[in-house]
């Protein structure tokens, strides 16, 4: 299995599949590369597909430290310095938007040709001029302390309001195994920070083309989160996928792959 080393930080695990231009999917939180399986075959015939677990998520390791958003996108920045990769089209999943935001805030958009956002609105905190966040502070803080007091309930439940359909009991399980993977102490730390980041201010920064994919069932991430990033975003495309929750990637995989090819072929 292949590992970026980060020296004494952590050992990163990643997927890479098929050669050409190398597209990179970052998972949302306490998520892993394993959510993007349906992506693997489908797109490596033409791109060179790279799915990494962040650290403490999926099979990289569990350290203890450095569970925030500019740290993992400080990560991905040795990563892709690591692999030699140049041009590359950074696809962000729920929290890994943030991380491909982050990483535009501290290094720029040298190097990267696109961005992809998958079902993230530019904060998920409900700020007093922001509404398209999940949780306020109460809410926040009841979330975390149920994930350290009974966490597979809870995550039973989030299975259940990732996805329009709910999954068959072989995915729901899979899914279960995956995220908690994470000790509760790392998967607490990353949420409480992620939850707190705001990226309005950064969008403009992102100078490339940006595709903005989401679901049309609004249980976790409301359609207008997207829209507004249409609008902040200097040059976006919005993509609705209408059977679809916060993961069209697994729900609608074939319009999804599709629409990716054609947005990376289209950045010639």
């Amino acid at each position: 299995m292949p590992y970026f080393n980060l020296g004494s930080a952590a050992q990163l695990y990643y997927e890479d599949c098929g050669t050409g231009q190398p597209i990179i999917f970052i998972h949302g939180v306490w998520m892993s590369s394993r959510f993007f399986e349906p992506q693997y075959t489908a797109l490596s015939d033409r791109f060179r597909v790279i799915a990494l677990d962040l650290r403490g998520h999926g099979r990289s390791t569990h350290t203890p430290a450095g569970h925030t958003v500019p740290t993992y996108a400080q990560d991905l920045r040795a990563f892709i310095q690591g692999l030699a990769l140049d041009d590359v089209i950074l696809a962000g999943w729920s929290m890994g938007a943030f991380v491909i935001w982050d990483y535009v805030k501290q290094f720029g958009t040298a190097g990267i040709k696109g961005t992809i956002v998958i079902d993230e609105s530019a904060s998920d905190f409900k700020w007093p001029d922001w509404s398209y966040g999940f949780a306020d502070l109460p809410t926040l803080t009841h979330i975390l302390a149920t994930v350290q007091t009974a966490r597979p309930d809870f995550v039973n439940a989030l299975i259940g309001l990732m996805f329009k359909d709910a999954p068959d009991a072989t995915a729901h399980r899979w899914m279960f195994d995956e995220i908690t993977r994470l000790p509760e102490s790392i998967a607490t730390a990353i949420l409480f920070d992620q939850t707190l980041q705001d990226y309005r201010p950064v969008l403009a920064q992102v100078d490339v083309p940006t595709l903005l994919c989401f679901g049309r069932d609004e249980k976790l991430i409301p359609v207008a989160a997207g829209e507004h990033l249409a609008q902040a975003l200097p040059q976006a495309r919005l993509v609705v996928f209408e059977e679809s929750s916060h993961c069209p990637f697994m729900e609608e995989p074939e319009r999804f792959n599709r629409e990716v090819a054609a947005f990376v072929q289209g950045l010639g």
